[in-house]
């Protein structure tokens, strides 16, 4: 299942509506072409200064299939378990320090902004895309020689859309099960803050 657009409770653009992490990836290689537009995507996010402190580690199956082995044992088991046919793994990274070596402050925020432009582009053509937090972020950074200045935020896995019947049952469920989102009233408080539940 590919098209699994938000229930919204106010109508928003297709694209952002649209955009899901899927599980179920087809054992097919991801053309190089479609990774760079995804880099250029990102490449093009808003930060603080613009300072642009994104950086990405790109693995892809069908290049550099040693690396991609790396980077893929470093996902935790529950997420290799699932990934067996992604073809494209990028590690976002946030540069935590300024030209002036100082400490940005906005960095992660920065970086997952150009994060989430990868993910849209990535849905805008027709690409499952899955960021998970469920790596071993000291391990990348050693394994690839990533400085400290550098901190490792996700890792997204990149495929083509596969069929959500060949994952195990539990995985299938929750693939196909509805997709919710906590409320507006949870989420936005307007003119002041007030507890909420």
């Amino acid at each position: 299942m590919t098209h699994r657009p938000a229930p919204t409770d106010i109508a928003i653009h297709p694209l952002i509506a649209g955009r899901w992490s899927p599980r179920a990836y087809a054992d097919r290689a991801v053309a190089h072409a479609q990774v760079v537009a995804l880099l250029e995507a990102a490449r093009w996010a808003p930060s603080a200064y613009n300072v642009q402190p994104w950086r990405f580690v790109v693995f892809e199956k069908a290049q550099d299939p040693e690396a991609f082995a790396r980077a893929f044992e470093l996902l935790v088991p529950f997420n290799r378990s699932w990934n067996e046919n992604a073809q494209v793994l990028i590690a976002v990274l946030a540069d935590t320090l300024n030209a002036k070596g100082e400490i940005n402050a906005s960095a992660a925020y920065d970086a997952g902004a150009a994060a989430m432009a990868l993910l849209l582009q990535a849905h805008a053509q027709g690409l499952a895309a899955h960021a998970m937090g469920g790596f071993d972020a000291n391990g990348l950074k050693q394994t690839f020689d990533i400085p400290e200045r550098f901190t490792a935020l996700s890792v997204i896995s990149i495929a083509h859309h596969g069929d959500a019947r060949a994952l195990p049952a539990s995985l299938a469920e929750r693939e196909l099960a509805p997709r919710a989102r906590l409320s507006l009233e949870d989420i936005a408080q307007f003119g002041a803050w007030r507890e909420t539940r």
